[in-house]
């Protein structure tokens, strides 16, 4: 038996960091397949112009604000969804940071900050809105990670990492969300046009727009392919060089972006005791 495609008539989409970027873009894509779509946000990152834009789509927007930080917060935020009278059937657990982080100055608050919101700001959602799923017996939830979970790249030791672990996560509850018929799916998309790559320093082959990405991701919601990855020419690319020699591997990455030829950061001075 073929396991569950979220449809616009079973209930809601909902997407978490719907503010800007791929998530904002896929709102409007799924509002415009006719689904009723709950937003999260920050309450300090609002989404009433996109619910304007979308308002004469066939699907509608709604806004339901809260930091994925907050594990309560979360999960009232799946019972207020709920409380409309329809089920969450599709969830997208999109909502992330980027923080860069360098050898040469490196700092805990860094990795927590990315942990807390990458990593936990998914499971705070999935723990929920996965057991109402469950009593439900149906129920797809998207994950998005990115191509730098498949190995390092400079100043990403933090957020790779992150999503190195979304999708090591994913890989490992498949197995039990497959026998509930909860359909489970992770995004490595490559490098988009968004705030959180508007703050790397290296250059960014292949860069898409977040409407292009956005509509793959809807295709590939559609499609259910376990694993949805774009560009095909630079995933492809990356998974090879993934194969090679972590040495030799290494070497190519740092001559691509330069790294070597990169000014190093002044040196921070230990604090006296």
């Amino acid at each position: 038996m073929a396991l569950y495609r979220a449809s616009p008539k079973d209930g809601i989409a909902w997407i978490t960091g719907g503010s800007s970027g791929i998530g904002r873009a896929l709102a409007r894509e799924l509002a415009a397949e006719g689904f009723t779509v709950a937003v999260t946000a920050r309450e300090e990152d609002p989404i009433d112009s996109l619910i304007e834009e979308t308002r004469d789509l066939p699907g509608r927007v709604l806004s339901y604000p809260c930091d994925v930080c907050d594990e309560q917060g979360m999960a009232a935020t799946v019972d207020a969804i709920e409380a409309s009278g329809e089920p969450i059937v599709l969830a997208v657990f999109n909502a992330g940071a980027y923080v860069p982080v360098s050898g040469e100055n490196l700092s805990v608050r860094k990795f927590s900050r990315s942990f807390d919101v990458n990593v936990m700001g998914v499971v705070h959602g999935l723990v929920p809105v996965a057991g109402r799923m469950r009593q439900r017996g149906k129920g797809q939830v998207v994950m998005i990670g990115s191509i730098s979970a498949y190995f390092g790249w400079p100043t990403t030791a933090a957020y790779g990492a992150t999503k190195a672990a979304l999708n090591a996560m994913a890989q490992s509850l498949r197995f039990d969300f497959d026998r509930v018929n909860i359909r489970l799916q992770v995004v490595n998309p490559g490098f988009i046009d968004t705030p959180l790559t508007q703050r790397t320093n290296f250059k960014l082959p292949a860069l898409m727009a977040a409407g292009d990405a956005a509509h793959r991701i809807r295709k590939g919601i559609a499609s259910g392919g376990f694993e949805i990855a774009f560009p095909g020419r630079l995933v492809y690319g990356l998974k090879g060089l993934a194969l090679l020699p972590s040495s030799l591997r290494h070497r190519l990455i740092t001559a691509f972006t330069g790294w070597k030829t990169r000014p190093s950061l002044p040196r921070t001075r230990r604090p006296r005791s």
